[in-house]
């Protein structure tokens, strides 16, 4: 009988594949954030980030704009005029004499509490700082979010090709080439589309943006990007166990955002949320109401009138800590008002019902959004006719992790990794 060859057992030791090889220049150790000041925009680079295990090796720079008096009118001036055009301002009010402008704050907010350890982001700096570092400590993987930041993230691609990998989330409407990677969701593109193109007159179809559908250089998404998935929901719920554990259920959690250029309300859509909820408010065990800080008063003011006394409702106060993250860990079901695309993405990543107040007044991409979300049976309207203590569920919105998978996939193309 002629011996059995066995095959040769597997090599104990872990290959690296070859675009891999040539030690620590190809490895991204560290990232920096370019964030605008906006929580929602700053949280998407923060939840990218974390998603591709950097959080403990990042740091945070903002684009900041002069505040108060008559900036408040500017914001719609690229930043760089508009901190050229503030200067003017000042140097008129110390030759004048002057004080009719509010004094202005310093940079990143002054003496603002929590904001005093984070850098202005300063293009010099940060592309000398990827150059000189990069033998030792390899390249750099910058990720901004917001208009504000599309020149600095630009300029220090444009700089420091060889030494970073810049994504840019949120469409920057022109140039895509300018970074190495964009995220965007896909309802920004609706402008693209037959129905887009038809709500536009043909003579303002050059300027609306964008003008060209998405290439290599685009990550598409459904929703916003954020730093929600299973394991922060485990761990939440254990920080918010004694606050919320004994609370009658089913709990219901409402949050309300505010009014938008592509979806407008008024206290008319609060009174009618308002006699939803005390339609269903049977159905509840507890119900917790929470206001953005942009939410208009004429808003709150009508919900707290009529509900701020009902003993199953808690209505957040606005004082810290703010328990967004335990009411994702332990609601039952999700209240959210159309406007917010953050909102409701973190929400729609739980798997839990959320039903939407006010989808029907909203126009041109946003509506996009929500007609995609229903068609995947993420959301649903908020009709004031349902049983909250009946569940269902669905395959959780999970674009944050397919997002960071597909950031992966880019670097791998040009020998970069992320450490593991």
């Amino acid at each position: 009988m002629r011996p059995i060859r066995l095959p040769e057992p597997p090599n104990t030791t872990i290959g690296v594949p070859e675009i891999f090889e040539g030690g620590a220049y190809s490895i991204i150790r560290r990232a920096v954030i370019i964030g605008n000041g906006s929580p929602g925009s700053e949280n998407q680079s923060i939840g990218l980030v974390r998603a591709l295990g950097l959080y403990d090796k990042h740091v945070l720079y903002r684009v900041t704009r002069p505040r108060g008096g008559i900036n408040e009118w500017l914001h719609w001036l690229p930043v760089s005029l508009h901190k050229k055009l503030d200067y003017l301002i000042r140097l008129i009010q110390i030759y004048s004499r002057e004080r009719n402008y509010a004094p202005l704050p310093l940079e990143n907010g002054g003496g603002s509490v929590g904001l005093a350890s984070v850098l202005e982001a300063d293009v010099k700096q940060i592309v000398n700082m990827a150059r000189q570092t990069y033998d030792k400590d390899g390249p750099l993987l910058v990720v901004a979010s917001g208009r504000d930041t599309i020149s600095i993230a630009s300029s220090i691609r444009r700089l420091a090709s060889e030494n970073v990998f810049v994504v840019q989330i949120q469409h920057p409407r022109s140039e895509l080439n300018r970074f190495d990677l964009v995220i965007t969701p896909h309802h920004d593109f609706y402008p693209l589309t037959p129905q887009g193109q038809e709500q536009v007159p043909r003579f303002l179809h050059r300027w609306i943006t964008p003008r060209e559908p998405p290439d290599k250089h685009v990550i598409l998404t459904l929703g916003a990007l954020h730093q929600i998935d299973s394991a922060t929901l485990r761990s939440t719920a254990a920080a918010w166990h004694d606050e919320f554990a004994a609370l009658p259920k089913p709990l219901l959690v409402v949050n309300i955002g505010w009014p938008t250029s592509h979806c407008r309300y008024g206290a008319d859509l609060a009174k009618q949320l308002t006699a939803y909820l005390l339609g269903i408010l049977s159905s509840c065990g507890t119900v917790r109401i929470s206001f953005s800080s942009r939410t208009p008063e004429k808003v709150s003011k009508v919900i707290v009138k009529e509900l701020a006394d009902n003993p199953k409702v808690y209505i957040w106060d606005g004082q810290e800590p703010n328990p967004h993250m335990g009411h994702l860990a332990w609601a039952d079901a999700f209240v959210v008002t159309a406007d917010s695309v953050s909102l409701i993405s973190e929400a729609c990543s739980t798997g839990k019902p959320v039903y939407v107040m006010g989808g029907e007044r909203c126009k041109w991409k946003l509506s996009d959004f929500h007609k995609s979300l229903r068609e995947r049976g993420v959301v649903r309207p908020f009709t004031g006719s349902e049983d909250i203590s009946e569940s269902w569920s669905y395959p959780p919105l999970n674009d944050t992790a397919e997002a960071a998978s597909q950031v992966r996939e880019a670097l791998a193309e040009r020998g970069w990794r992320v450490k593991p």
